[in-house]
């Protein structure tokens, strides 16, 4: 069996060798060389021809998001970046999952030598996870904007209420992006949305989101009460539940022990909407590796309540590992292209005009 060829792009030296030492340390990643910063990754890129980078964000001479831009323009390659957990850390992360990166990782600070252990474990699963990427959907990085579905192909029903729950991990921001802002303003229904991240990185997504959409797009709070055409992003490290109050849907967040190595996760979301009073719910389950949402899947079918299962198709799919868990419990009900989802959603919720 081959291994996966690792190159390591950071200007601390320090990084460089924990960084290597973690790879290395799995039986199934080599890492092929090192770099201190974009111009020099660069150049061992066409030295060494990795299969994979690990890239650092601030670099000087060369950045890694310029960095990023040129390898994904000259030589495509899965790229996982490592961010500091900062506002502008978070805002030049999203900007690598727009220019092509498949995942980040939030760069360990302070007292490493006391969660080195679950470091590690990250970092090797997502640079596996990012070796397997569908990089065919990756070197779509820049897409065109996304034109609004009207809403007046659609006729809604005022009786009827309706809550879309979305579940995603690798490659989810822009499918985020990618679903949310074809969404017209006035989408009758709230949205609520588990995407693996960790704290501080969930609000640089909602509020790029929230800019680019013509839906409001936040990150979720306790206690907050649902209202359509508004999607709520479970903050991270919390778990987000909905609970019924009388007539309202309000959003319940705790940090419950991780589920699957997730919080938030998505199962938890699913089975939290599993119990509330009958109305009609669509789960979707888009890019992500791991299968963190299928056991959801299974409670929310398995409750009396009308339920459509969307899973995202594997043509579209950044990393084909939770919509697959999905599709293989026999209980989706659309395997569709990430740029269809939010017409599906469109039709389940409103339906064609007569």
């Amino acid at each position: 069996m081959n291994t996966i060829r690792v190159l390591v792009v950071d200007d601390s030296a320090f990084m460089r060798k924990m960084i290597r030492d973690i790879l290395e340390a799995d039986h199934r990643i080599t890492v092929v060389g090192t770099a201190r910063n974009g111009e020099d990754g660069l150049l061992k890129v066409q030295q060494l021809s990795p299969d994979i980078i690990t890239l650092d964000v601030e670099m000087p001479k060369m950045d890694g998001l310029t960095c990023l831009k040129e390898i994904m323009k000259n030589h495509p390659l899965p790229v996982v970046m490592l961010s500091s957990m900062t506002k502008s850390g978070g805002e030049s992360t999203l900007k690598a999952m727009e220019y092509g990166a498949v995942d980040f990782i939030e760069k360990p600070s302070g007292a490493i030598s006391l969660n080195i252990e679950s470091i590690a474990e990250q970092i090797v699963g997502k640079v596996i996870a990012a070796s397997r990427a569908n990089l065919r959907e990756v070197q779509k990085a820049q897409q065109p904007p996304v034109k609004t579905i009207h809403p007046n192909r659609f006729a809604y029903s005022k009786s009827k209420q309706d809550l879309v729950a979305i579940g995603t991990s690798t490659g989810g921001p822009r499918a985020l992006q990618q679903v949310l802002t074809a969404l017209p303003g006035n989408f009758p229904a709230p949205i609520v949305i588990v995407q693996h991240m960790p704290p501080g990185f969930t609000q640089s997504l909602a509020l790029r989101l929230n800019r680019l959409c013509k839906i409001s797009v936040k990150e979720a709070e306790h206690q907050e009460v649902l209202k359509p055409g508004v999607a709520y992003i479970a903050p991270g490290d919390y778990h987000m539940n909905i609970q019924q109050q009388q007539t309202n849907l309000t959003i319940h967040l705790d940090q419950a022990e991780a589920n699957k190595g997730h919080r938030p996760a998505v199962d938890v979301l699913f089975n939290s909407i599993a119990h509330l009073q009958p109305l009609s719910m669509i789960a979707v389950v888009m890019t992500g590796m791991g299968s963190d949402g299928a056991l959801g899947v299974e409670r929310l079918k398995a409750s009396s309540h009308a339920v459509t299962v969307i899973a995202e198709s594997e043509e579209s799919s950044i990393v084909f590992g939770m919509p697959k868990a999905a599709i293989l419990t026999n209980l989706v009900d659309e395997i569709v292209h990430v740029n269809e989802i939010s017409l599906a959603l469109m039709k389940r919720i409103g339906g064609h005009k007569g």
